[in-house]
């Protein structure tokens, strides 16, 4: 039986690990220890101090925020 696709901002995970070469869990501490900055703020960060790409960023903190509100992502 196939799996279903993943969606939403996790899609971008598998990605993120080979190209950043840290774990997901280690990107979402990271970007947890800077709340409560605003969004756009922790994808600066990410971008200007980790040279990730706008869509990644975007990504991670998207989900980071989703897991602190308790909501599930995608």
């Amino acid at each position: 039986m196939a799996s279903e696709p993943i969606k939403g901002t996790a899609s971008y995970f598998p990605s993120i690990e080979k190209k950043y070469g840290r774990s997901i869990d280690a990107w979402l501490l990271m970007v947890r220890k800077r709340l409560p900055a605003k969004h756009m703020e922790l994808v600066a960060i990410l971008k200007n101090e980790h040279g990730m790409g706008h869509g990644h960023a975007n990504a991670l903190v998207a989900h980071a925020v989703q897991q602190m509100r308790g909501k599930p992502s995608g």
